[in-house]
């Protein structure tokens, strides 16, 4: 017999495991799943057991997975799948129903809320679905939704041959009213997980979330979780969050995997207020828009413990950036990076090669305005229109797009705008990277971080073929993993 409150939250990896090893991406940055940990916490919180094992923190827990179903008979196995992980929660899938005939299973994540019922009739293994935040509707499914499954927004179920979409649910969830994510269920935490290698000062540290959504609408963007919403937590719970992960578990740097942290200037304030009256002795990274910072705002920051901003650069060609986002205004950025330098924090710019209207020229542009500016560090992503962003409706109109969901991680070309080739596109990010690691300035920021990041040149030095390796060839594998299929029913 079933557990009918006990469920298993699994985080798949989206590759085989023997080669997680060789996942460069991996080596630099293992973030916890923490919307399986909120999740977990909201459904202890009402009488249910929620348990997670994290594939990406343990790539070989199929074995783990199997123990688990066989030991504790969950009635549920609940998967939380990105694009590129959707296929490998669907193998899950089906090895739990082979091991334990009778589970239910449900599917969350941004790619099932972007292609909902049009995902069923390719996946027989899928029973329902998550359309949007999962707390609240996972804990209703659970509670009262096996008999009437009708009666819970926000779910796909399989009514006979038919998917039935149940609608969105009446209003999002208040942020205040969650409990923390439950940490403590993530095997490891949190000396499992690690921030990107040079990204951080101090161990242990980790991410965390203080807000859903975003406010603006850029063409790349995935809107199908959250949708146009964007809400936050109050400065006093961001807080208690750090000075819980401080006491729980000795958390010494945060990094804000938020969309848009400084939007509201009041909550930046009462937190920067909160942080220097009462020190926590943390650190912390956040991500913000040119639009909503300033000196004193950043001086307030910075003495509350901001160590890096990160910002979202995109292209340095503003025409093509006015294509895809609001307020392409490249000048008004570079004074606001400049800001962010001489108030005394790391900068990190956040850029894709191969947008459509892409073009060598543009990529140039790309270059030579990064390289103008006092960036420490960046991110240079190999754009994918991923299902649930405004520009996937029309892509096949832009270019030439392969959509192989395994392969949709941002690390491979598998749109290729009009005018330009995959290998030339390869070529020019690869000539990116390495100009970027031949400037003199950011090579004495790399080697600063031996005394301002020493854990960061340690996890360097310990992976040093595979970050060369990247440098040269710039794949996410040093080989193929294993033959992508196309995924059934795509565009």
């Amino acid at each position: 017999m079933l557990n009918q409150r006990k469920i298993l939250l699994v985080h798949p990896l989206g590759y085989r495991a023997d080669a997680a090893g060789r996942d460069i991406s991996r080596v630099a940055n293992i973030m916890p799943p923490l919307g399986l940990a909120s999740i977990a916490a909201y459904l202890e919180q009402r009488g249910i057991r929620a348990d997670i094992v994290d594939c990406y923190a343990r790539p070989d827990s199929d074995r783990v997975i199997r123990d688990y179903l066989l030991a504790e008979r969950p009635a549920m196995l609940g998967l939380s799948c990105t694009t590129s992980s959707f296929l490998d929660g669907v193998r899950i899938a089906e090895m739990a129903r082979g091991v334990l005939p009778g589970i239910r299973t449900v599917f969350g994540g941004p790619h099932v809320s972007a292609l909902k019922t049009g995902l069923f009739p390719n996946f027989p293994a899928m029973d329902y679905a998550v359309v949007g935040e999962g707390e609240e509707t996972m804990a209703e499914l659970l509670l009262k939704g096996w008999d009437d499954p009708a009666s819970v927004g926000g779910i796909i179920y399989r009514n006979g041959a038919d998917a039935v979409w149940t609608g969105y649910r009446d209003r999002p969830l208040v942020l205040d009213e969650l409990p923390f994510p439950a940490y403590e269920k993530l095997a490891g935490f949190p000396a499992s997980y690690r921030l990107p290698i040079f990204n951080y000062p101090k161990t242990p540290n980790t991410s965390c979330i203080s807000s859903r959504g975003c406010p603006y609408a850029c063409s790349y963007c995935d809107r199908s979780v959250f949708r146009r919403s964007f809400r936050y937590n109050s400065a006093e719970y961001l807080y208690e969050h750090l000075r819980y992960l401080k006491e729980r578990f000795g958390i010494r740097h945060i990094n804000f995997y938020d969309d848009q942290f400084t939007f509201n200037r009041e909550r930046v304030e009462k937190f920067t207020t909160l942080m220097t009256d009462r020190p926590l002795g943390m650190t912390f990274n956040c991500a913000v828009r040119a639009e909503h910072i300033d000196p004193e705002l950043l001086t307030r920051m910075k003495g509350a413990g901001c160590w890096m901003m990160s910002l979202g650069i995109e292209t340095g060609d503003e025409e093509l950036l006015a294509q895809h986002r609001q307020n392409a205004d490249l000048d008004h950025l570079a004074q606001k990076i400049r800001m962010i330098k001489d108030a005394g924090m790391r900068t990190k710019g956040l850029l894709m090669i191969g947008l459509p209207g892409e073009t060598e020229q543009s990529i140039r542009k790309s270059m030579d305005y990064v390289f103008s500016l006092p960036i420490d560090d960046f991110n240079l992503a190999k754009f994918t229109p991923f299902p649930g962003s405004p520009v996937y409706e029309k892509i096949h109109e832009l270019g030439e797009f392969q959509e192989d969901w395994e392969k949709m991680d941002c690390m491979n070309f598998l749109f290729v705008t009009k005018g330009m080739t995959r290998e030339r596109l390869e070529e020019l990010f690869q000539e990116f990277y390495r100009n970027h690691f031949k400037r003199h300035k950011v090579l004495w920021g790399y080697l600063t971080m031996l005394w301002r990041s020493p854990d960061s040149w340690l996890r360097f030095l310990g992976n040093l073929s595979s970050f060369l390796k990247f440098t040269r060839k710039t794949e996410r594998f040093e080989a193929e993993s294993r033959p992508a299929p196309v995924a059934p029913g795509a565009k």
